[in-house]
């Protein structure tokens, strides 16, 4: 369920301005009806200034007035006309921690999926060609320490996004006529 914008701010204001339930604002708000009891009380939220669902067209005063009617009764957001905005497909922004995991990444994807490109590789794992190269050639500053990982299971891409590239180096190489190499097996820890 989409929340309102500003929750607790939209609940300081219907508590004020409607004869609405706490469980009536509680569901709209996505809080519990104790919290919003103790807003109504005092005790929670002084100071925040209440947010007007309905001058920011997230409610109607018809629907606040309904519901208010009926107990039973529970106020729905209205849709937003707002543009969604649109995600760019591959690589994200990679936080610092897991930096120094992207060239285990890049080996990963190197020895498992060798149909995928160079391009490929650096747009899902948000790098450039010369560090994939030097992935490859082990001319990398820190090649001793590279241990080949799943970037997947590292956070550094989806699996849904490295699963439409190996789809699609699949599809370029069978356009091409050469062989599709077989997906890789999983790595199993088997203690000897």
């Amino acid at each position: 369920m989409t929340l309102p914008l500003m929750p607790k701010a939209t609940a300081v204001w219907l508590i004020d301005k409607t004869a609405l339930t706490f469980t009536q604002i509680a569901d709209f708000c996505g809080m519990h009806p104790l919290e919003v009891q103790a807003i109504a009380d005092g005790e929670v939220a002084q100071g925040i200034v209440g947010y007007d669902p309905i001058a920011n067209g997230q409610l109607t005063q018809k629907e606040i007035t309904a519901c208010e009617a009926n107990a039973d009764l529970r106020l729905k957001l209205l849709p937003t006309t707002l543009p969604q905005p649109k995600r760019s497909k591959g690589a994200r922004y990679t936080p610092v921690a897991k930096r120094n995991d992207r060239p285990d990444g890049i080996a990963f994807l190197l020895r498992n999926y060798p149909q995928l490109t160079d391009a490929q590789v650096g747009k899902l794992m948000g790098t450039t060609k010369d560090t994939i190269d030097k992935v490859r050639s082990r001319t990398h500053w820190n090649s001793p320490n590279i241990k080949p990982r799943d970037p997947v299971i590292l956070g550094l891409c989806s699996q849904t996004d490295l699963h439409n590239m190996v789809q699609a180096a699949n599809a370029r190489l069978q356009r091409e006529g050469q062989a599709v190499p077989p997906l890789p097996m999983p790595e199993t820890d088997e203690a000897a």
